[in-house]
């Protein structure tokens, strides 16, 4: 797998995290409109409620659009080149999209729209963490 450098988490995302330790993918949700936000905020982007709940969804989607990075700037990064990042639209929920490694034997198999569910790999150190596998 790809070397990652521990995330940093703040009370804001503690919950994205605690449900990753799980296996859960955990999504902030607005109480006042319902939507998913993701990456957390403090405030709703769409009715500016600051009223939310962490819930479960599936961890299933689409690619909406993908890069292969060839060359990185991150140290923890490096040597692992190239690998494949890409924002992903789950499906059910409208307008969610989120951005994640995407993990495949070969890069000539993603393409936009191609589906994809969510898996774990543990960080030394730290847990968890979230990525992307096709099918």
């Amino acid at each position: 797998m790809l070397i990652l450098r521990a995330p940093d988490v703040g009370d804001l995302s503690r919950p994205f995290w605690e449900g990753c330790r799980e296996h859960e993918l955990r999504l902030q949700r607005c109480l006042a409109c319902l939507r998913f936000i993701h990456h957390p905020e403090r405030e709703c982007p769409f009715c500016h409620s600051a009223e939310f709940r962490f819930e479960a969804v599936e961890g299933v989607g689409v690619v909406d659009t993908f890069t292969e990075i060839h060359r990185t700037f991150v140290p923890e990064y490096r040597g692992a080149e190239p690998y494949i990042v890409g924002w992903i639209a789950l499906a059910g929920h409208e307008i969610v999209r989120m951005f994640g490694r995407i993990v495949q034997s070969s890069s000539a198999q993603v393409a936009i729209g191609s589906p994809v569910h969510v898996a774990f790999d543990t960080v030394p150190g730290f847990g968890e963490v979230p990525y992307f596998v096709l099918g």
